[in-house]
């Protein structure tokens, strides 16, 4: 039987996704391909915003549109928060929470009434299908959060902060590695309290553990927060010999000192101003980039306007700029002072068109840097720089008098290459050096 998974939201979620195609493919199950009907369609679901909660109901109706024979099952976050509403939707067959995605495929066989049977050939999953067709591997090193910001609903749905012991990281990491992988993303909520429940091992430890102790070409950080980025953190990327990435995502969420208490963050808008500037000091090239929630409740246009003010300062590489979203389950719910929905959308406006010049900016001084790149795609014709650049290949056949050679699948190869230009959709294109 063939099942097809479509993931929405974060890398943590990303990385379930994948350990579930490992599970359905070890259980007998084949990866649908794009022009082929499932009898499995599983949505790994996120509920970050109410635009989430509303793209996993479009995505299960159109599911069912689209394989009217399929069973249907609806996963993640949004079944874990709402499980009952997600069970009632008329094109869901069976809805699955957080805590039980470790048994989803147990789960379908059951409904299905098909074999049960783990460990189906005893052969290793082709990379293709255990990364879903990507050509990076997100690796969940952490699970759950313990910060309770008063906006974020991750704790309820993710559970307390709990760390997965390293030698299972590079159990993973190698396993990757041997069938071809080029990239991991170690993902997870918390990042930066890695190791806490564990013995003498911390964030530091770790990484430089997975680079001694696996071959991987690439080692990306998915997330830190700006108290969590220390000296010695940094001195791990600068020791790797380029195999971490020098690609910092630290989110801001607003400049106001006030929102920033009122949200429950844990640092002060000068403190996260001084993370970027140690990250930069330390690689010059790296790249750096954040989240921001716009109209959180109680913010007034000072408060926006300090937020712009550091957005300026900070001249972030890429941004993903929120409208504050109420999410049942948190404090900020419960206060009295919400900002007006269009005043929120009118105030991320302002940030993203900021955001994008600086990010358009970053890019065009990039131009002529050798960076190596991950290819991707079908044609391998799209790809990531190592410090989160998208490129793509360009367009002309001959470059330095050389031809271009096209890959014939994206097989994660990575290789340097010039970066030439920035199109107007903002990616930039890159050739052989």
């Amino acid at each position: 039987m063939k099942f097809h998974i479509e993931t929405h939201g974060c890398k943590l979620n990303t990385a379930d996704s994948q350990q579930l195609a490992r599970d359905f493919v070890a259980s007998g199950f084949e990866l649908a391909s794009a022009d082929e009907s499932p009898d499995v369609f599983v949505l790994n679901s996120c509920t970050v915003t109410n635009m989430a909660d509303r793209k996993a109901r479009q995505a299960v109706s159109s599911a069912r549109r689209k394989f009217p024979e399929a069973l249907v099952v609806a996963t993640g976050c949004y079944a874990e928060r709402d499980l009952s509403t997600v069970h009632a939707l008329e094109s869901v067959d069976l809805a699955i929470n957080n805590k039980r995605k470790p048994a989803i495929v147990q789960s379908v066989a059951e409904r299905l009434g098909v074999a049960f049977t783990p460990c189906a050939d005893g052969g290793p999953v082709a990379l293709e299908t255990a990364l879903l067709g990507r050509t990076r591997a997100s690796v969940k090193i952490q699970e759950g959060c313990d910060q309770v910001c008063a906006y974020c609903i991750v704790p309820k749905v993710r559970g307390r902060e709990r760390s997965i012991p390293v030698d299972e990281i590079v159990s993973q990491v190698n396993r990757l590695a041997s069938a071809g992988c080029s990239e991991v993303v170690l993902t997870g909520t918390q990042l930066g309290t890695y190791g806490f429940d564990l013995d003498d091992v911390d964030l530091p430890g770790m990484l430089r553990t997975v680079l001694a102790e696996t071959d991987v070409k690439r080692v990306r950080v998915s997330s830190l927060q700006p108290l969590e980025i220390t000296d010695q953190l940094l001195d791990v990327w600068l020791e790797s010999d380029g195999r971490l990435c020098p690609h910092f995502h630290i989110p801001l969420q607003s400049g106001s000192d006030a929102v920033l208490k009122r949200m429950r963050r844990r640092y002060t808008g000068e403190q996260f101003l001084q993370a970027v500037e140690r990250v930069r000091f330390a690689m010059p090239d790296c790249s750096v980039t954040t989240d921001v929630i716009c109209g959180f409740p109680g913010e007034t246009d000072a408060d926006h306007a300090l937020t712009m003010a550091v957005i300026k300062q900070a001249q972030f590489s890429d941004s993903h700029v929120f409208p504050y979203s109420e999410r049942p389950g948190t404090s900020a719910v419960h206060f009295d002072d919400h900002v007006d929905v269009k005043v929120r959308s009118e105030r991320a406006a302002e940030v993203r068109t900021v955001t994008s010049r600086h990010a358009r900016s970053f890019r065009e001084q990039s131009v002529g840097q050798v960076r190596p790149v991950l290819w991707e795609g079908q044609r391998g014709r799209s790809g990531l720089t190592d410090n989160y650049l998208r490129v793509r290949m360009a367009d002309h056949s001959e470059s330095n008098g050389s031809p271009i050679v096209f890959r014939s699948n994206g097989d994660g190869l990575v290789e340097d290459m010039v970066l030439t230009n920035v199109a107007a959709d903002g990616v930039m294109t890159a050739s052989p050096p």
